[in-house]
């Protein structure tokens, strides 16, 4: 672990509380997270969770693999070392959402669970809703929208995460949904017959 610098000094406790921007909004943030393998439609859920969600006026923030490694993560590979520091960053700055008040739906791979866990600590295990999205590999590949499963066979991906990198099934999630045998409306309604009650917002005694 980084030691901190000495010369750091924090000043979350000054600013405006996360429990004042709740009330404001009228929600209680949360962070999803929606792991799964590359083709089992992680992004697609997760914008219609979105839109779901802004239909009943809540106030969220979609993260997506694609939209962080072009921006923010832009300088990461795809080596062990720079995947754990992709997720690192991805729940800190899910963190800073949740500070906000908003409601972060987060799309990403994250194959393993160090990786899952190391997420859901920073983000705090109360904040936390791990959401398998789960396809078999051969659906998956079937897919492939991208064609990256094509080019992993290929040999022209190395490590990518279902061929010669492993994913390792969430052995603790709050949710599965299989979109194989499930039609997309009813996996978003899934995740939202869970999510609702603890997105409400109540005043705190």
């Amino acid at each position: 672990m980084k030691k901190q610098d000495n010369n750091i000094f924090p000043v979350f406790h000054k600013i405006i509380q996360r429990k004042d921007k709740e009330k404001l909004l009228n929600q209680k943030s949360k962070v999803i997270w929606l792991t799964g393998l590359s083709g089992a439609g992680k992004t697609t859920v997760a914008k219609h969770l979105d839109d779901e969600l802004y239909k009943r006026g809540f106030v969220t923030q979609i993260l997506d693999g694609d939209n962080i490694r072009s921006g923010i993560n832009n300088n990461l590979t795809f080596s062990e070392d720079d995947r754990y520091e992709n997720i690192r960053r991805i729940a800190e700055v899910s963190k800073l959402f949740l500070n906000c008040g908003i409601i972060t739906i987060n799309s990403f791979i994250s194959p393993t669970e160090e990786i899952r866990e190391m997420a859901m600590d920073i983000v705090g295990k109360e904040n936390f809703i791990e959401v398998f999205i789960n396809a078999p590999l051969e659906v998956c590949e079937k897919r492939d929208t991208k064609g990256l499963y094509a080019k992993a066979r290929r040999g022209e991906i190395r490590d990518f995460t279902g061929i010669d990198s492993p994913f390792e099934i969430p052995e603790h999630a709050d949710i599965e949904v299989r979109t194989d045998i499930q039609s997309l409306e009813e996996s978003v309604n899934q995740i939202l017959e869970f999510v609702l009650s603890r997105i409400k917002y109540s005043e705190q005694v």
